[in-house]
Order: structure tokens, then C-alpha cells, then sequence
């Protein structure tokens, strides 16, 4: 497992699955955010690509994120878009309604930052997220990403297109939480 300051990422559980998707793929509104295509509905039990792991996929490296204090599934985690030739790669992540607002994202970018940069060797990590996504920008923007641009009217969501913040990190750019014995580390 990884651990952050807050929060682990840990391999997808079996029992996650129901959780991650009524508490967030299931709701129309979040779903529609979240995902870069339309939202639909998937039939409990089928084999839903965002929810179960293919462990030969190497481009795509889904966490289940849980609290360090209880191991409470609180969301998802992806470093997805991986490309070792030019060492990039794409961040997401997903927080259930009950965890939002409490520092997770923040931590979750954190020890993906750690796991790209230290544990893969990226040299480049991105994040794509709506223009009124205040949180994940927060997030981000706290972690050092910089914002590089601006995708106007790329997103089509709920009826109306919205602008896409893009935001970029480098390797050499990026300073890891100050040595403290809870900084994101492999434990």
C-alpha cells in the first residue's frame, strides 16, 4: 500500500465495487463530470472497465483509496495515460460524497505525485478537470501543478459545454511533503 499523510492506495477489492459505483458512478450528476463520455447506467454485476482492475493493462493503474486511520473506502485513484517512452502520465480520482471536503484529494494527489515520480520515474504528470472544479484545482495547485491551460468548451456536460483546466508537473518541479514520518512513502 501507499500512504499518504490521511489516506492509503491500495489494490481494488472485490467488496469495493458495489460501494464505488452506487456511490459514484450510479449518480447521474457526478458521473457526468467525472467521465469524458455519457453517462449510462451498468447493470449491477457486469463487468464495469471503470470499477474492475485488468492487472495486464499496463497503461492504466486503478488504486481504491481508504483511510489510514480504519481503512474506510473513500474513493478511487488512477494514474492512467501511462507512456514510458516520453515518461507521462494522467492523474484522476474519485472521492465518495461523504469524503469530500476533509484534505483527501489533496493526499491522494500527494502519493499518486509519489508514486509516479518516485516509484515509476515519470518525468510528466497531468491532470485534466472542469474550470469549476474548485477542489481538484485546489488540490493540484497545492501539490505544485501549474496551470498550462485552458480547453474552452471541450467538455460536454449535462446539457451545456464547459472549459477544461489543464495542469502539468514536472519531476524537477515537484517537492514532495517535507520529511515528516507521515509523508507519502511506500510502507
Amino acid at each position: 500500500m501507499l500512504k499518504g499523510d490521511k489516506v492509503g492506495l491500495r489494490a481494488r477489492h472485490e467488496e469495493d465495487i458495489p460501494i464505488l459505483r452506487t456511490e459514484l458512478y450510479d449518480d447521474v450528476v457526478n458521473g457526468s463530470r467525472a467521465e469524458a463520455g455519457p453517462w449510462r447506467p451498468i447493470t449491477p454485476g457486469s463487468k464495469d472497465p471503470r470499477l474492475v482492475v485488468d492487472d495486464k493493462e499496463q497503461g492504466h493503474v486503478p488504486f481504491s483509496v481508504v483511510t489510514l486511520d480504519g481503512g474506510t473506502l473513500v474513493g478511487t485513484a488512477t494514474l492512467w495515460g501511462i507512456d514510458n517512452h516520453n515518461r507521462s502520465a494522467h492523474i484522476g480520482l474519485g472521492l465518495l460524497p461523504a469524503a469530500r471536503g476533509k484534505g483527501y484529494g489533496t493526499d491522494v494527489v500527494a502519493t499518486l505525485c509519489h508514486y509516479g515520480f518516485v516509484v515509476r520515474g515519470l518525468q510528466r504528470l497531468q491532470i485534466e478537470t472542469l474550470a469549476d472544479n474548485a477542489a481538484m484545482l485546489r488540490s493540484a495547485e497545492h501539490n505544485g501543478f501549474v496551470r498550462e491551460g485552458v480547453l474552452r468548451s471541450s467538455a460536454w456536460v449535462m446539457g451545456e459545454f464547459l472549459d477544461e483546466v489543464l495542469l502539468g508537473l514536472l519531476s524537477q518541479d515537484w517537492k514532495p511533503a517535507s520529511p515528516r514520518p507521515s509523508s507519502p512513502t511506500l510502507r
